[in-house]
């Protein structure tokens, strides 16, 4: 089992990644472009499978978050592919990745991480 700092780590960049990607041109943009669309799915993806592997202990501490629901749209975006609906993913960028983001940062936090700005390159 891998160290849960790695997976916070890579959930927390694949957050960010996800960020750039619908910074200039929002809603509209994500709508429009399958480039873009296709990059956010993948990240999504990523990063939803990233909190699954995260120990119970790391999410028994955050309960705020709702882990089961991250699991379940990972699901979607994997085996229910044909039917993933691009409002509902555009409502999870815009309510529901601001929350993640920040309970992710207090648990980098709580281990002592420092993020250096030349990592958010990637």
């Amino acid at each position: 089992m891998k160290d849960d700092m790695l997976y916070l780590i890579h959930i927390s960049e694949c957050v960010e990644r996800i960020e750039r990607y619908v910074s200039e041109g929002g809603k509209d943009q994500f709508m429009s472009s399958t480039l873009t669309q296709d990059a956010v799915l993948r990240n999504l993806q990523t990063m939803a499978e990233s909190t699954q592997r995260l120990s119970d202990a790391s999410q028994s501490a955050h309960p705020e978050i709702e882990w089961r629901n991250i699991s379940g749209f990972r699901n979607v975006l994997v085996h229910d592919y044909l039917s993933v609906d691009l409002e509902r993913v555009w409502l999870t960028i815009e309510n529901d990745l601001p929350e993640l983001k920040r309970a992710i940062k207090t648990m980098l936090d709580e281990r002592g991480y420092e993020s250096s700005d030349s990592s958010r390159n990637t």
